[in-house]
C-alpha cells in the first residue's frame, strides 16, 4: 500500500474538503453558541446596524465585531443558511492549516508540514470547530499567525515580522478581544527572558511602528462602539465577558484545575498517542529554542485557563497548534502500532455502545428531564446503518496496527477514517436529535405567522431559523408559545402544534 504516489498536496486539500467543507450545511446550528452568533448575525443584516450586536433584540457584547461581518458577508453571497454561517470558520480553519503547514516547511521539510497539517485538521476538536458559525477558528488562526511570526522576529529580528505579529494580533483583538494579546504577550516575554533577551522584547514591544498598525486596525471599532454604547460597553465586553470569565464561573461553565487534562486528551483524537509521546520528549524540547517556544505557547496556554473561572472546552485549542507541530516533529517509526490506533478504536466503542445501552437499559437512567426527553424522541437516529459504520471504522482502523505500512501511511487511513465517521456519521445523528426539533418548531412557527413567546427556554437557532424575534416570559392567553416539554405542566388549556426532541409549540387558549 503506497498512499504516497499522489503529491502530498492532493491528501491535504481533500483532508481539508473532508473536515472542513464537505459537511457545512448537513447539520442544524447548535445551541447555543452556534444559535446565539448567527441569530445575532441575522440581526445585524435585518437592522443594518454593522457597528453593535443583538441578540433578540438584546445588546450582545460577548466578542467584538470582526466574525459577525464575516458571517454577514458570507450570508449575502450564499444567503442566510447554515452553510453561510459556517463558511468564514471553515476558510479561517483552512487558512490556519495553511500557516502550520508554511510555518512547519520553513522550520523543518516538507514531510514534516503535511504531518502538522494533517494531524490538526483530522482531530476531534478541529474538526468540530471548523465548522463551528462562532468566533473560535477565526481567532486561533490569528493567534497562529502572529506567534509564528513572533518567532520568526526572534530567529532573524525582520521589522517585516514584528510588523506582522502586531497586525495579526490586532486582527485578533478584533475577532475575540483581550485573549488575542495576552497569549503572544506572556509567551514570547518568557521565552525572551529565558533566551537572557528581555531587552529585545521590550524594543519591539514599543516598536512605534508596531503599535500604530495595531490601533490603526484594532481601535477604530473600539472607539465607535464605545461612543455609541458607552459604560454599557465597558461593562458588558471588558468586564462581564473578559475580567469576570477568569474570576468566577460564568453561564455554568465551570471545572476542577484538572478539567483540561480529559479535555486535550479527547480533542486530540484519533492521534492522542502522538501528543501524549510529547511528555517523554521534555528533555530534548527544551535545548531546541524552537520546540521550546512552542512548548511555552501550549503550556502557558493550559495553565492559564486551568486557573480561570469560566472553563470551556475550546478554551485550550487555543494552545493547540504547538502541539501538532512538535507531533510532527517527533514523528518516528518508534511510535508503536497498536498505541497509534487503539484511542480511536475505543472511541469509536464507545460511540457504539453508549447508545446501544440507552436502548436496551431505556433513557429513564438519565436524570437530567431535557437530556432523557432528546434521547427519547432522537434515539432512532442511531440506527443499523450507523452501528455497522462506526465497528467498520473501527476495525479498519485496527487493522493498520497489523497492516504493513509506514508510520506515515497508518497516521493517514486512520486519519481520514476518522474524519469520514466523525463528520458524515457521528455529528450529523447528534445534530438530528438534539437541534433537528428545534428547527423543525421555528419552520413550523413562521408559516404560522404569529409572534412568537419563548417560555423557559434558551435556543437562539429557533430565531435564526423563525426569522424574527421572540417575546421572553410569562404567556398570554392566544399566545404561540415555544418551550421545553418539561415545562408544560406549569402552562393550562393550550393546544400542541408541534412536540419532540424536547421542546413544544403551542398555543395557549383564550379566556
Amino acid at each position: 500500500m503506497k498512499i504516497f504516489r499522489l503529491p502530498l498536496l492532493f491528501w491535504l486539500v481533500s483532508g481539508i474538503f473532508l473536515s472542513f467543507f464537505a459537511t457545512l450545511g448537513m447539520v442544524p446550528l447548535f445551541d447555543l453558541d452556534e444559535g446565539a452568533f448567527s441569530e445575532a448575525t441575522r440581526e445585524m443584516l435585518e437592522s443594518g446596524d454593522y457597528l453593535t450586536t443583538y441578540l433578540n433584540g438584546h445588546l450582545r457584547f460577548d466578542k467584538p465585531i470582526l466574525i459577525y461581518w464575516l458571517q454577514a458577508l458570507s450570508a449575502k453571497l450564499f444567503g442566510l443558511n447554515e452553510f453561510a454561517l459556517r463558511f468564514p470558520s471553515a476558510l479561517a480553519a483552512t487558512l490556519w492549516v495553511g500557516a502550520t503547514w508554511w510555518f512547519t516547511r520553513k522550520e523543518s521539510d516538507q514531510k514534516q508540514a503535511f504531518f502538522a497539517a494533517f494531524l490538526m485538521l483530522s482531530s476531534l476538536q478541529i474538526t468540530i470547530i471548523a465548522k463551528a458559525a462562532i468566533a473560535d477558528a477565526l481567532l486561533n488562526l490569528f493567534i497562529a499567525l502572529s506567534m509564528f511570526m513572533l518567532y520568526h522576529y526572534y530567529q532573524q529580528r525582520k521589522a517585516k515580522y514584528l510588523y506582522l505579529t502586531f497586525i495579526f494580533i490586532a486582527f485578533g483583538t478584533l475577532t475575540k478581544g483581550p485573549v488575542a494579546i495576552m497569549i503572544p504577550f506572556v509567551v514570547s516575554a518568557i521565552f525572551f527572558a529565558i533566551k537572557r533577551d528581555f531587552k529585545s522584547w521590550l524594543k519591539a514591544l514599543f516598536n512605534p511602528t508596531g503599535i500604530l498598525l495595531f490601533l490603526l486596525i484594532a481601535a477604530p471599532w473600539y472607539l465607535l462602539e464605545y461612543r455609541e454604547q458607552g459604560e454599557k460597553f465597558i461593562d458588558g465586553f471588558f468586564l462581564k465577558h473578559n475580567l469576570k470569565r477568569f474570576e468566577s464561573p460564568m453561564e455554568g461553565h465551570f471545572g476542577s484545575i484538572f478539567y483540561y487534562i480529559p479535555v486535550v486528551l479527547i480533542g486530540m483524537l484519533p492521534f492522542t498517542s502522538l501528543i501524549t509521546r510529547l511528555l517523554l520528549k521534555i528533555k530534548a524540547i527544551v535545548r531546541n529554542d524552537l520546540h521550546l517556544f512552542l512548548l511555552l505557547w501550549f503550556a502557558f496556554v493550559f495553565l492559564f485557563f486551568s486557573f480561570s473561572g469560566t472553563k470551556l472546552p475550546h478554551y485550550v485549542i487555543y494552545g493547540y497548534t504547538p502541539l501538532f507541530v512538535l507531533a510532527a516533529l517527533y514523528l518516528d517509526g518508534r511510535v508503536g502500532r497498536f498505541s497509534l490506533s487503539w484511542p480511536a478504536v475505543l472511541l469509536y466503542l464507545v460511540l457504539i455502545a453508549l447508545p446501544l445501552y440507552l436502548k436496551i437499559k431505556g433513557v429513564e437512567i438519565i436524570p437530567d428531564d431535557q437530556a432523557k426527553a432528546i434521547l427519547r424522541d432522537g434515539l432512532h437516529y442511531f440506527d443499523l446503518r450507523y452501528f455497522l459504520i462506526l465497528a467498520a471504522a473501527a476495525v479498519i482502523t485496527l487493522l493498520t496496527s497489523v497492516w504493513k505500512i509506514s508510520i506515515q501511511e497508518r497516521v493517514a487511513v486512520i486519519g481520514f477514517v476518522f474524519m469520514i465517521t466523525i463528520n458524515f456519521v457521528v455529528l450529523p445523528v447528534i445534530g438530528k436529535a438534539k437541534q433537528l426539533p428545534v428547527k423543525e418548531a421555528a419552520m413550523i412557527a413562521k408559516k404560522l405567522g404569529k409572534p412568537v413567546t419563548s417560555y423557559r427556554i434558551t435556543t437562539p437557532s429557533f430565531n435564526f431559523y423563525l426569522q424574527s424575534l421572540t417575546k421572553r416570559g410569562d404567556p398570554r392567553p392566544g399566545e404561540v408559545v415555544y418551550t421545553k416539554t418539561g415545562k408544560l405542566k406549569t402552562l393550562k388549556s393550550y393546544d400542541i402544534i408541534y412536540q419532540n426532541g424536547g421542546v413544544a409549540l403551542i398555543k395557549l387558549k383564550e379566556l
